[in-house]
Parts: C-alpha cells; sequence; structure tokens
C-alpha cells in the first residue's frame, strides 16, 4: 500500500475509533407494577439482583410521587409531580390517560426528547390504565416519541387482553404458550432486540413494563408451585390496630380473621410467583445484548410503580396509602461507567427517570421537569457529603363509589377497594399530601389528610421506621411549622422549585 493509501486507511480507522467512542448509549427499561421493597418484592429476582444490582448500582431509598398505579406512571413518563401532570388517580375523569392529559403530556414527555435524539424507541406492555379504550382514543393512539408500540389495553392482566400493536388490536386468549402476557413481552423485546446491531449509528430505548405482580397474580403454570413454605413477613405494622392513624386506616378488623390471613399469605406467594417470569426475561435480555455485543454500551434500569400492602396495619391488600409499604420501590441500574455492587442511599424518585434517559441520549431535561437527573449519582461525581435530595412529596386523590358490592352498609359513603369482611382502602376523601424530609440527623414524614377531620400524620423514621406513633402531638411546634411551609410549598412547586434546594432547613 502506498503511503497516500495508508493515511488514508489510518484516517479513515481514526473516524471510525472517534465514532466508537462516541456512540450514545442504549438504554433498556424494565418496569413492574406494585412490586414493593418493605414486604421482600425484591427478594424473588434473585437472577436481577445479581444481572443489574451486583453489575451496578442498588437504590435503598426509591421513592413514587404517588402510591398509585397511573399517576405514578404519569410522572415516570413526563418527570413531574401529580400536582403538575394532573393525572390524579385511575380514572379517566382523574385525568389517567384522558384526551386532555394527552394533549397537555405525551408532546413532552421522556420518549419525544429520545426521539429527537435519533433513538430507535420500542414500548411493550402496561402503559397508562385507560389507555386504549374508545373514550382514550382506541387502540388507534400511539403516544408520540414511540416507533414501536405494543400497548396494553387498560390495566393489568394475565390472560385475555388486547394488545394495541402499532394501532391495530391484537387480542389474546388464555393460551400459556401463546398468551401469557409477561412472555408475550418478553417474546417481542427479544424480537426488538435481534434486529439491533452494534455497528448501527442508531442507539435505541427499549421499555418493558410487565404486568407482574399485580393483581390478578396469576403465575406462569411451571411456577405454581414455587415458594409454597412462605408466608407474608409478620414484622413491623402486621396484623395491628392503626395507632392516630387517619380514619380510612382505623377502621380496619384487628386482629385480621383467619380466612384474611390466609388469603394474605396466598397472595403474598402469587405475587412471588408472578415475578419469576420478570426475572427470566431480564436474564434474557442482557444475554441477548451480550451475545450481540452491546451489554457493555447498554444501560439497564429497573423499577416498579408504586408499593403494596398486605396485612400492614390489619389492611388486607392493595396500595393508595402515605406509608412506606405503599411508596417505596425497587431501583436497580447497570451500564457504562457506573461502578458495581454499590448501594445508594440518597434519596431519589420516579419522576427523575425521565430526566435521566434525556440526559443519557445527550439532551437537556425541559425545564418543565420537576425532577432530577441521576446521573451524578451513577457516574460518581456527585459529592458524597451532600444529599442529592433533602425532601420530596407524595401525592394521592382519593376515590370512592355510591355502593361497594359486597358491602350494602356502605350505601353512599364513597368507599372503594373494600377487600375481606368490608375492609376498605380507599375512599373520595383519601386525599392526602406528605412531605418527606431527610438529612444525617433527621428523618421526617409529615402527611396531611383532607379529609372531615383534617387530619395529620408525623413520624420519625429513624427512631420509628414502621410508622407505629404519630408525633404530631408532640413534636416542636418551630418543627412542624417548617414541615407545614415545606409541605405547602412543594404541592404547588414547579420545575426548579421542586428540587427543595430553597427549602427551609430543620436545625
Amino acid at each position: 500500500m502506498s503511503a497516500t493509501g495508508i493515511l488514508r486507511a489510518l484516517t479513515v480507522l481514526g473516524v471510525l475509533t472517534s465514532l466508537h467512542a462516541a456512540r450514545r448509549p442504549n438504554i433498556v427499561f424494565i418496569l413492574t407494577d406494585d412490586q414493593d421493597v418493605e414486604l421482600y418484592g425484591q427478594d424473588p429476582i434473585i437472577k436481577t439482583r445479581e444481572l443489574i444490582g451486583a453489575k451496578g448500582m442498588t437504590f435503598t431509598n426509591m421513592y413514587v410521587s404517588s402510591p398509585l398505579c397511573c399517576p405514578s406512571r404519569s410522572s415516570i413518563l413526563t418527570g413531574k409531580y401529580v400536582h403538575n401532570h394532573h393525572g390524579i388517580n385511575n380514572s379517566v375523569t382523574g385525568g389517567c390517560s384522558s384526551p386532555e392529559w394527552q394533549q397537555m403530556n405525551e408532546g413532552s414527555a421522556f420518549p419525544v426528547y429520545l426521539k429527537t435524539q435519533g433513538y430507535n424507541t420500542f414500548f411493550a406492555g402496561k402503559y397508562l390504565n385507560q389507555y386504549g379504550f374508545p373514550q382514550t382514543g382506541g387502540v388507534a393512539h400511539i403516544p408520540p416519541g414511540w416507533d414501536w408500540w405494543i400497548g396494553l389495553v387498560g390495566n393489568s392482566v394475565y390472560y385475555n387482553y388486547t394488545l394495541s400493536l402499532n394501532g391495530t388490536a391484537e387480542d389474546h386468549g388464555d393460551n400459556y404458550e401463546r398468551d401469557y402476557l409477561t412472555d408475550v413481552i418478553h417474546r417481542r423485546g427479544q424480537e426488538f432486540l435481534g434486529i439491533q446491531s452494534p455497528d448501527s449509528p442508531t442507539p435505541f430505548f427499549m421499555m418493558l413494563s410487565t404486568p407482574a405482580c399485580h393483581d390478578p397474580f396469576t403465575p406462569a403454570p411451571q411456577y405454581n408451585s414455587t415458594f409454597s413454605g412462605d408466608r407474608a413477613p409478620r414484622d413491623g405494622s402486621f396484623n395491628l390496630h392503626a395507632k392516630d392513624k387517619h380514619w380510612l386506616i382505623r377502621q380496619a378488623i384487628t386482629p385480621m380473621p383467619n380466612d384474611t390471613i390466609e388469603y394474605i399469605d396466598t397472595t403474598f406467594r402469587n405475587r412471588w410467583r408472578t415475578l419469576q417470569s420478570v426475572d427470566d426475561m431480564v436474564e434474557d435480555v442482557i444475554k441477548t445484548l451480550d451475545a450481540k455485543g452491546m451489554l457493555d454500551n447498554t444501560y439497564i434500569f429497573y423499577s416498579s410503580d408504586n408499593g403494596f400492602h398486605l396485612g400492614q396495619f390489619s389492611m388486607p391488600y392493595d396500595k393508595r396509602q402515605a406509608y412506606e409499604f405503599d411508596v417505596k420501590v425497587p431501583l436497580m441500574v447497570r451500564g457504562p461507567g457506573i461502578a458495581k455492587d454499590v448501594v445508594i442511599s440518597d434519596s431519589v424518585l420516579n419522576i427523575d427517570l425521565g430526566p435521566t434517559f434525556i440526559e443519557l441520549a445527550g439532551a437537556t431535561p425541559p425545564n418543565s421537569t420537576d425532577g432530577m437527573s441521576l446521573l451524578p449519582i451513577l457516574h460518581g461525581t456527585k459529592d458524597p457529603s451532600v444529599p442529592f435530595r433533602v425532601q420530596f412529596l407524595t401525592e394521592h386523590s382519593g376515590v370512592g363509589i355510591d355502593s361497594v358490592p359486597g358491602c350494602p352498609q356502605y350505601q353512599g359513603q364513597g368507599l372503594m377497594v373494600c377487600k375481606m369482611h368490608c375492609v376498605c382502602q380507599d375512599s373520595r376523601n383519601n386525599t392526602h399530601a406528605c412531605l418527606r424530609y431527610k438529612s444525617n440527623s433527621v428523618d421526617y414524614k409529615y402527611c396531611e389528610f383532607e379529609d372531615d377531620e383534617n387530619f395529620k400524620e408525623l413520624y420519625e423514621l429513624k427512631q420509628d421506621p414502621y410508622e407505629l406513633t404519630n408525633i404530631v402531638d408532640q413534636i416542636n411546634p418551630e418543627i412542624l411549622a417548617v414541615l407545614k411551609t415545606n409541605l405547602y410549598d412543594l404541592k404547588i412547586c414547579t420545575g426548579d422549585a421542586c428540587h427543595g434546594s430553597n427549602s427551609h432547613k430543620i436545625i
């Protein structure tokens, strides 16, 4: 080869090397449904903890903006608190995938920013609880920003459902081999990964949104007998009557009847069983990425939309409450530049995920975003002496109905989700907002309820991690005043004001 030819070859090699070094990362986001932390909900996903957590970071203080599916998922998509995206509950009238919500939020959701950065985007699974129905645009509605769209119509199920396959209805029945939803999501994800190439200049974002471990808690057949010796945890607030709690919690039956406890244990096992299929999916995703030479350039996030309770304060099962078991969820992340087997104790939120994805894609999160990018934590550039976040907000807007099936005594009282001997988990006035204020010296949760009592609850979680003792009447009035002020500020915050940097401090 001539000197000129060698020079050209070296120039081309240098350009290719530069392009490879500057190659933008792929991103995979696996989202489960109702997977808790406080009830040991991460224990059964052994492969996920080994392949993501041990190969990256495990966040022990990951919280959601709301203890309910649609508001929380809306926060993930928008990076906004509930009071800013206005998807306040799981109903269309409450803004869940409503035409108004779509018009106001979908055009500025994180997938749109990824698309403008040239990402190839893929979604499979549950989107928002009211997605795909006639009043919300039907299956023809594909949210902007998605190239591949496989969206579940309605709420989580495992069989007998409809998918929007790029805008066309695809009906599924009850045959395990063809229809088990977690496995369908798994297979479709593999099909998408199968056509990706490590040499492609186009990076991808893939979101796999599974029904596990949501009601109706249906395991795949091969996992029907696993965990047969396990039962729901009996520690903390299990089967205790609420003391100094708001009225809805006080109406629980304590001690719980035997059939309630039996149902709780069965539900606990089945929830763990449904997660085995998710664990298989995670393993397969990582094996495929590795085999195709893409694993080292791919970030993988694993989280859930909200937590769950099973017998805590004698509530049979559900979510929608202010306590740790309903608002604390898993978060594990691995990827380029992330140290291995690191545990992060900083408080982070689901509203931080969207800004993180956007920044990973090379864009700047919009000023309207209430969350903050996690990149300083992921890449080890955050000052360890400075908390990522001192305070944050959780919100819930209660819902009730006039007639509760099987519970005629509640006619006209606006209750809902009444389980096992008519113990109700939600009501029209189960509307609350909670401030979490956490520093090196204190860890306060302060909640205000919009009920007939204007009830207030305050816990110091360093001393009382199970939130057993409400100290709102014993706390120093000056501290309580600061908590009230900060809660009010967060309830109306937008954008940077939601980061808490200007909050009033508690010494």
